[in-house]
């Protein structure tokens, strides 16, 4: 799994005002749970660009200004309603004996044969949830959809899990191919000829 650096400060004062204060600096409020204190700390707006606004899962090394280094991964964001700011971020400390439960992306491989006559294919999940030891974690789990054809299904039970499970059950969608107007217009020539 890709790391992504955030280079922290530790917040000393917590707080309506002191949180106004730092969001007033483009400064963004942050905690880590998870090992045995709880941190809170801040860091620059920009500094998240590419960990937020992003398909991809990262692990986030948090680089604090007395030289600490907590590996984590983000938990839940919180944003501006009107702006589209980010307000907060809540990381979860992760260690690499302890198994964690993250969403990871799906990304198809291969060339479906319904799609090629017009068919649709529609996603059932963007992004599956697994768990496992952090090292066994992939940047994306990919689903073969060469042999789908319309009407066909890409199930759970379908795609390769080594090291860790999913947390869906085996008989849920993952993508299938569904019929459109073009493609019923293309089998109807095919069946004419």
């Amino acid at each position: 799994m890709k790391l992504f650096t955030i280079k922290a400060s530790k917040r000393e004062s917590l707080g309506k005002k002191a949180t106004k204060a730092l969001r007033n600096a483009e400064q963004v409020p942050c905690v880590v749970y998870g090992g045995d204190t709880v941190t809170h700390f801040t860091a620059s707006e920009i500094a998240f660009q590419k960990l937020v606004y992003t398909p991809n899962v990262y692990t986030a090394a948090i680089e604090l200004e007395d030289g600490t280094v907590i590996n984590a991964v983000m938990q839940d964001i919180q944003f501006h309603p009107v702006t589209d700011r980010i307000l907060h971020i809540d990381f979860v400390e992760i260690f690499e004996d302890k198994p964690i439960t993250m969403e990871i992306p799906v990304k198809t491989v291969g060339n479906s044969p319904g799609v090629a006559i017009g068919g649709n294919l529609k996603f059932n999940f963007r992004r599956l949830k697994v768990k496992g030891l952090p090292g066994a974690l992939p940047d994306v789990i990919e689903g073969d959809i060469s042999g789908l054809n319309i009407g066909n299904k890409l199930f759970i039970r379908d795609l390769a899990n080594e090291g860790y499970e999913f947390l869906h059950p085996e008989s849920a969608i993952v993508c299938q191919v569904k019929n459109s107007r073009n493609a019923m217009a293309a089998a109807t020539a095919t069946e004419e000829e």
